[in-house]
Formats: C-alpha cells, sequence, structure tokens
C-alpha cells in the first residue's frame, strides 16, 4: 500500500462501501431516492402553504417534519452521491466540513424526535380536550412550539458536536461517534453527555408518545362514535409509523456502534436513518392522510394547460 502524506486537517470518509460494478446501479438509485425525497417533501411543504384548508397546527406541523427531512437528506447524500466513483483512499474531506456535518446529521435527528413529541402533544389535544384545542394550539403556539424544538435541538446538539472538536471516519459520513473516535484524549465526558443527551431525547419522546396515546386510546375506549374512532385511528396511525421507523432507525445506528465487528451494518443503517423517514415521511402523511390526499386529487385535476387556479386564503376568512 502505498503511503500518503496528508494535511492534518484533512480526513478519509469511507462512504458508500460499492464494488466498482455496482456503483452506478447504487448511484442511480440513491440519486432517484434522493430526488423522490426532496419533490415529494417540498411539494407537500408547497400544497399545504398554498391551500387554505390545510393551514391548521396539525398539517404546519407537517412541514416541520418536511423542511427537516430535506434538510437531514441534503446534509447525507450529496456528498455520499459524489464519492460513490472516488476510490475509498481518496475520499478526502476537511476536519471542519466533517463537523459541520456531524452537526447537521445530529440536528436533523434531534429536531425530528421534537417535532413527533409536539405532533403528539397536538393530537392529544384534539381528541382529548377538543374544546379547548382551538383555544390553545393556534397558529402563534404552533410557531413558538416550532421555533423550541429547533432552538433546542440546536442547543443540545451543539454542545454534544462542540465537546468532540476538541478532538480516519471509519463511517459512510461524519457523526459524533466518529468524531470522538479519533481523539487520544479522555472522552469518558463526550461518553456521559452522548449518553445523557441520547436518554433525554429518546426517553422524552418516547414517553410522550406513550403516554398521550395512552390516553387518546382511553378515550376511543369510552366513546361510541365508531365514525370519530376511525378518523381518530388513520391520524394517529400516520403519526405512530413516522415515529416507530424514527425511533427504530436511530436505535439500530446507536447500538451498531458498540459493536466494532458489525461495523458495515452499522455504515448501512446510518444511511437508511437519512433515507428512509425522509421518504416514508412525504408517503404516510401525503398519501394516507384523507384531508391531504384529496387535496392532491383536487390539484391534479382542476389544473389543466395553461389554467392553474390560484386561491386567495383571505378571501375564504
Amino acid at each position: 500500500m502505498e503511503n500518503q502524506t496528508l494535511d492534518l486537517d484533512v480526513l478519509i470518509v469511507e462512504g458508500l462501501k460499492v464494488t466498482p460494478q455496482s456503483s452506478v446501479p447504487a448511484f442511480i438509485l440513491l440519486l432517484l431516492i434522493y430526488i423522490f425525497i426532496m419533490v415529494s417533501n417540498i411539494g407537500l411543504v408547497v400544497l399545504i402553504s398554498t391551500e387554505c384548508s390545510l393551514q391548521q397546527p396539525m398539517y404546519l406541523l407537517f412541514c416541520n417534519m418536511s423542511i427537516n427531512d430535506v434538510f437531514g437528506a441534503s446534509t447525507i447524500i450529496p456528498r455520499i452521491l459524489s464519492d460513490v466513483f472516488i476510490p475509498m483512499s481518496q475520499r478526502f474531506m476537511s476536519y471542519n466540513e466533517c463537523v459541520i456535518q456531524a452537526f447537521c446529521a445530529h440536528f436533523h435527528a434531534g429536531i425530528a424526535h421534537a417535532v413527533l413529541i409536539i405532533m403528539a402533544v397536538d393530537r392529544y389535544m384534539a381528541i382529548c380536550k377538543p374544546l379547548h384545542y382551538a383555544a390553545i394550539m393556534t397558529h402563534r403556539m404552533v410557531l413558538g412550539l416550532s421555533v423550541w424544538a429547533w432552538s433546542i435541538s440546536f442547543l443540545l446538539v451543539g454542545i454534544l458536536i462542540g465537546l468532540s472538536v476538541r478532538l480516519v471516519i471509519l463511517n459512510p459520513f461524519c457523526d459524533n461517534a466518529s468524531l470522538f473516535k479519533l481523539s487520544c484524549e479522555n472522552i469518558l465526558i463526550n461518553h456521559i453527555y452522548g449518553l445523557g443527551i441520547t436518554v433525554v431525547i429518546l426517553g422524552s419522546s418516547l414517553c410522550s408518545v406513550m403516554l398521550t396515546y395512552l390516553s387518546i386510546a382511553m378515550v376511543c375506549l369510552r366513546s361510541k362514535n365508531k365514525a370519530l374512532n376511525s378518523k381518530v385511528l388513520q391520524t394517529c396511525a400516520t403519526h405512530l409509523a413516522a415515529y416507530a421507523i424514527l425511533l427504530f432507525s436511530g436505535c439500530i445506528i446507536i447500538i451498531l456502534h458498540r459493536f466494532p465487528h458489525l461495523s458495515d451494518h452499522g455504515k448501512l443503517a446510518s444511511i437508511l436513518l437519512h433515507v428512509v423517514p425522509p421518504a416514508m415521511n412525504a408517503i404516510i402523511y401525503g398519501l394516507q392522510i384523507k384531508a391531504v390526499r384529496e387535496k392532491i386529487i383536487i390539484i391534479f385535476k382542476r389544473v389543466t394547460p395553461g389554467k392553474v387556479k390560484v386561491t386567495n386564503c383571505d378571501s375564504q376568512k
């Protein structure tokens, strides 16, 4: 193996581990998935922003998820695509770029959990406290909660990455665990804070989702309205499906990072975290929720060549 002399601020990031024969199919598949993530999520945001009937708290929270999914996918996938045809020994990245990518990757995961917590509370208020829902879950409240979700995630992840920057990435992209593995220093504080923030984020999201949906289940069991229960089941099932996908993807990465002999499985799982949830969320929210699905069908029916109907929300108030 030929020796290489590199700048100390330059790292080798393994990227997507594929053979030369499979590099083209892998590139095309990942590119198509990325295009689908961008088009579907941006389309969902545009639809909710322009359709007055969809400008409700639940759908505005969907916008948060879609924007975050676009952000998360764009953080990871373009870099992996650009490295597919480059030999693994030549996939260089500056240390500063690696730190930024690690921050964005964890920021994306933190926001996803925070927004899902808010969505669980929103469903709880809508179903268990319907008389107070409109007064509490206003547009201003949704905006405030959204700012809170992004700000808290920014702060927690900023501290997490900040502890690691004082420290060859064997991962498809940079993350916190890969950064502190570079260090020759004592990384006890990194392990303690990393474990602590993981417990706080996963624990708070898991507990909030379980408590809210247990309360919702109790309300449904006491209710005799089958139509209402069916609607509740549909809206809640979509949220639970999105949460289950995110939780499973995140837990797999956390577990596999602790087993070096399963590093190849961990690399695949780390990519899937930034590919599967963003792709599935758009399908889950865009097609499974009746109100959104109906609006998509109406738009396709009413848009004809040379004629697009524009609705003014103010005129409907």
